[in-house]
């Protein structure tokens, strides 16, 4: 049996379908759909040099990888890869095949310094030790179980604040976009990130087909936003499938408030609300992901009932 690494054919939908099955098998922890992995390609920046690769091994793809360069970072050189085998068809040579391959691409495209998320067990840890990555931080996964689980019950906001939801600026989106781009940059990361094209993120962000505007809420202060939780979905009604986790979900892509609003509550009032929203929609899962070096979204997640379910640890690697 051969194993041969090459891109992903994004115009074949049985090819997308199946880097997404691929992935979901691997990661079951994040949301994504065949729609978000082109959308994802198409709508990302040239100078970013994003590829999406697969490993397949007659005929089966058994192993994904999404790198690039980190195109929204003021310091050049930096790159991401991300490889993620099935786990039913590890140490067939897939991984280490599809790192070398991106590798050598990245190198090729002026990368410098390389991260990448290894699953936090030993022999993903020592995969990544061995293709000379080094440990960094970690990150959790969590999960809550919203069909059974006690929320805590909504408060009335403080003078002032006012909840809405990101639909309420469809017509005008660039105070969500404002929004956004300083949550972001205070995000604890490895890498700096600079939100600066306002179409960019439109295209990117705004219109990503996971994004659930109704279920994605807004804290105002005096009107403006404060802060904000970021709802996800796959874009199915409640309970028209099941997932093999057992429930309908909703992902969490990013929950932060503004520098000059913090200590106020607003983040957890943010997130409270967008799950109740959800709940009351259908949805019956809900997951996140948490830095372990974030310690105020990690006592929120606690607070609302989160478990850890799985664990990441970012490495990197230095080229040259």
């Amino acid at each position: 049996m051969t194993v041969l690494v090459r891109d992903l054919r994004s115009d074949d939908p049985a090819d997308v379908a199946a880097f997404t099955h691929a992935r979901h098998r691997a990661l079951p922890f994040i949301l994504w759909t065949p729609e978000a992995v082109v959308h994802r390609l198409a709508h990302t920046p040239p100078q970013a040099r994003s590829r999406c690769l697969v490993a397949e091994e007659d005929g089966e793809v058994i192993g994904t990888a999404q790198i690039g360069l980190v195109h929204d970072s003021p310091e050049a050189g930096q790159a991401f890869l991300n490889v993620y085998v099935h786990p039913e068809r590890l140490r067939h040579g897939a991984g280490g095949l599809l790192v070398r391959t991106a590798e050598e691409y990245l190198a090729g495209e002026g990368a410098t310094k390389l991260y990448a998320w290894a699953l936090d067990g030993p022999a993903n840890l020592a995969f990544a030790e061995r293709h000379g990555y080094e440990r960094r931080r970690a990150a959790h996964f969590l999960r809550l179980d919203l069909s059974h689980a006690t929320l805590p019950p909504l408060w009335s906001p403080a003078p002032g604040v006012e909840l809405r939801t990101a639909a309420d600026f469809t017509d005008d989106p660039r105070p969500m976009f404002e929004l956004d781009a300083e949550t972001v940059a205070d995000e604890p990361s490895d890498v700096e990130i600079e939100f600066t094209n306002y179409e960019t993120w439109l295209a990117e962000t705004w219109r990503h087909p996971l994004l659930n505007r109704e279920l994605t809420t807004v804290a105002l202060v005096d009107g403006r936003p404060a802060a904000f939780s970021v709802a996800y979905t796959d874009g199915t009604l409640p309970h028209s499938r099941l997932r093999s986790s057992g429930g309908t979900p909703i992902s969490t892509a990013m929950t932060g408030t503004v520098r000059s609003q913090r200590g106020r509550g607003l983040a957890k009032l943010a997130k409270t609300d967008s799950l109740h929203r959800a709940r009351a929609a259908g949805y019956t899962e809900a997951l996140t992901g948490n830095n372990t070096d974030n310690g105020p979204m990690l006592a929120i997640n606690k607070w609302l009932g989160y478990e850890i379910c799985a664990t990441e640890v970012r490495h990197v690697r230095e080229l040259g």
